[in-house]
């Protein structure tokens, strides 16, 4: 199979779609790829390497999208790549539809069969290939709200977690995945003062018997307990998840009337709409902006900041599907696996995932 992988052009957004050991494996079933002048060059994967594991280096993405069936990236495409895109390629990567709409009937539109790394599934119904962008993410989440927390920054001028004999600062998570249970180990690390909020009791069950209870609350969510956790934290994650879907907006702007000002909020969910009322998306040139007092960091490719590790750890997941892409072929693929089926997310120009549709047509 010809497979190829653009440069990614979102802002900040230095991942790839395959690291060189990547495309050695894919090589030794002699199948083509085409990378772009200088694709993985920001985090040392330099053109020499992915000749040295048999790749093709094209100059353009026009020209890797020409010469490509399946195309691998990490990010959605941009506008200016939708006009490379037809109805004979498969894109392979995030795609996050739900969260931006206008962009998802643009692509719909091309015909690309798109695969969304976000909605494949496993046996145990976890997210093999959306669970390390998240974990990432969550780690990341307590690492630039405590950024954001000091004062030239906006923020309240607080340090997360105790310092001497001071009170621990408060962090509370809304939303206990993978995301969230990342934020709260790190937050833990920084002996602060969490409140996790989730809906499920037996999640939050499981997590007491993993975290204990020292300084540590487990609440369930009702918009009462949300707005009471809002009003005491200096740090507030927001990490909800819906598969397909736009993450729920569990925190209403009139909750923000009864923060502090400085507070510091990130949403993780951004990609999928945000969970927060106030969410607007932004970017790692200027990732935060204040509505109300407090500050919002909504960056829709949070990753992206350690695109090196992020790489990695994707291509540790996506890899084996891609070999299954291309040695069996989209459609054998597809159909010989659910879990890698459930990933299909538009083809022909239609959609195909029925939570997709939902949030798209609301039917």
């Amino acid at each position: 199979m010809k497979i190829g992988v653009p440069t990614e052009i979102k802002n900040n957004e230095y991942r790839v779609g395959l690291t060189p050991g990547s495309v050695k494996a894919l090589k030794a079933f002699n199948h083509d790829i085409f990378i772009q002048q200088g694709a993985g060059s920001a985090i040392g994967f330099l053109d020499s390497d992915y000749i040295e594991s048999g790749a093709q280096i094209l100059e353009s993405a026009a020209e890797v999208f020409a010469a490509s069936e399946l195309i691998v990236k990490v990010k959605e495409p941009m506008p200016s790549e939708l006009g490379y895109l037809n109805s004979s390629h498969t894109l392979f990567t995030y795609l996050h539809l739900a969260g931006d709409p206008k962009q998802a009937h643009a692509l719909i539109k091309t015909g690309v069969t798109g695969i969304a790394y976000e909605t494949v599934t496993s046996d145990s119904g976890a997210l093999p290939l959306l669970a390390p962008m998240s974990a990432i993410a969550g780690q990341l989440s307590i690492v630039v709200g405590s950024y954001h927390l000091l004062k030239q920054n906006k923020g309240r001028g607080t340090l997360i977690g105790s310092f001497g004999d001071l009170d621990p600062r408060v962090v509370t998570v809304i939303g206990a995945g993978v995301a969230g249970t990342e934020a709260i180990q790190k937050a833990i690390q920084n002996n602060a003062y969490v409140k996790i909020i989730d809906l499920s009791e037996k999640r939050l069950n499981a997590l007491q018997a993993i975290f204990g209870s020292q300084n540590i609350e487990y609440i369930q969510s009702t918009e009462e307990a949300i707005a009471d956790a809002l009003s005491v934290s200096d740090l507030v994650i927001g990490s909800v998840y819906v598969v397909g879907k736009q993450a729920p907006k569990v925190v209403s702007a009139e909750m923000l009337k009864n923060m502090t000002p400085g507070t510091v909020m990130v949403d993780i969910s951004i990609d999928q709409g945000g969970c927060f009322e106030t969410s607007q998306p932004t970017n790692h040139d200027e990732p935060t902006y204040i509505k109300d007092g407090v500050v919002h960091y909504c960056v829709t490719n949070m990753p992206g900041a350690v695109p090196l590790t992020a790489t990695h750890a994707l291509n540790q997941v996506t890899l084996p599907f891609i070999l299954d892409l291309a040695n069996k072929g989209i459609d054998v693929a597809l159909n010989d696996d659910e879990h890698l089926h459930n990933g299909l997310n538009i083809q022909g120009g239609e959609v195909k995932h029925q939570a997709v549709q939902e949030a798209l047509f609301g039917q």
